[in-house]
């Protein structure tokens, strides 16, 4: 059995153009929390019934080097966040996938109706010489694991 490495994945964003394939060096991001609702029964005092609720999931963050390419990615996120939804938001799919030393995917998540929520340049210092990492936030709907 193939271990998986951690540094080898690809993102894809289903219908998004030329940006349809961008490369980050960091994602985050990928968990699920089932909420509980506690519930009282009346007259039984030795414990509270947990229930299942809802599944919850944080944001997506995608890290990369300040880039000029991938002009579809950066234009859907300054149409998202900059206009002040003037336009409304077109939220896209995308694809994770992990590889392993086959070229054909470990595993996969698939993320449906994901839209950028925020984006973070990191601070510029005269007297640092290192590359200049952007981090994108994007809330979605689902995550499911494809095996």
């Amino acid at each position: 059995m193939e271990r998986p490495v951690a540094f080898q994945f690809q993102v894809s964003f289903v219908g998004a153009g030329d940006g349809a394939l961008t490369r980050f060096s960091e994602i985050s991001g990928l968990d699920q929390q089932m909420s509980v609702e506690e519930v009282t029964e009346s007259g039984e005092n030795r414990f509270v019934h947990r229930l299942p609720a809802r599944v919850k999931q944080g944001n997506l963050v995608l890290k990369r080097g300040l880039a000029q390419d991938s002009a579809a990615f950066v234009t859907w996120c300054r149409s998202t966040i900059e206009l002040d939804l003037a336009e409304p938001i077109v939220p896209k799919d995308i694809i994770i996938a992990l590889h392993g030393q086959d070229p054909l995917p470990l595993m996969r998540w698939s993320i449906s109706d994901a839209y950028p929520v925020k984006c973070n340049f990191a601070a510029l210092d005269a007297m640092q010489d290192a590359l200049k990492i952007e981090a994108i936030e994007l809330a979605y709907r689902t995550l499911k694991r494809i095996p």
